[in-house]
């Protein structure tokens, strides 16, 4: 399987890419918005293509034609406006998927945040961010995709630990980055968590048995 990362200039994209690179079931093209980052993945022995989520579908459909599955790992960042907000973890996502189906890309995993599927939830001033994340995932559910929506809680920079919990309802918690990035890996290809949605934090389960008991 061959997976288009968007995002892969990101800290869960650049740790998934590499994953899936050293992994031998799984190729990799990694999707970065200047020459410098993917001059970054070539020297590493990595396929990368340039294309900006605020371009095109089509621009978006050639960089993941010969892909079987996509990953949405990217995000506009906490120093941006929210107006990047929309036209990234909003429309970027939404194009990115209108694009995986122009490619007819079949799988489709998507990197969300913990609690966005419930409005009550959201709080403080990132509420915009929530409501993004929320309408972006509501669009990729009505898709003709096989998706996955990973909802992971706070993101920490500490070492993975290998364990998680993974539900459709977690009210709180924090996960590293490094163990969401192997969420996503075993995803790919974990049946039970074909068009499914849950939150994630970490736990006291190994991630494959958390995710095939889904």
């Amino acid at each position: 399987m061959k997976v288009l990362v968007a995002g892969a200039n990101g800290q869960i994209g650049k740790q998934l890419t590499f994953l899936l690179h050293e992994h031998d079931a799984y190729s990799v093209k990694a999707m970065v918005r200047r020459e410098e980052q993917a001059a970054y993945y070539r020297e590493a022995g990595i396929e990368c293509v340039i294309a900006n989520l605020e371009g095109s579908v089509k621009e978006l459909a050639e960089a993941a034609r010969d892909c079987q599955a996509v990953v949405f790992a990217a995000g506009s960042g906490g120093a941006t406006g929210y107006d990047k907000t929309l036209l990234i973890d909003l429309d970027g996502a939404v194009k990115m998927v209108e694009a995986a189906e122009e490619a007819k890309v079949p799988r489709f995993v998507m990197v969300s945040a913990i609690g966005a599927h419930h409005r009550e939830s959201w709080n403080g001033d990132i509420k915009p961010y929530y409501a993004a994340k929320h309408y972006a995932d509501r669009m990729l559910r009505h898709s003709s995709l096989s998706y996955t929506i990973i909802r992971p809680g706070g993101l920490l920079n500490e070492p993975g630990t290998g364990r998680i919990t993974a539900a459709e309802n977690i009210k709180g918690g924090s996960i590293p980055r490094e163990d969401v990035a192997k969420t996503i890996l075993l995803a790919l290809d974990e049946e039970h968590t074909f068009r499914r949605s849950f939150d994630l934090i970490s736990g006291e389960t190994p991630i494959s048995e958390a995710l095939s008991s889904l």
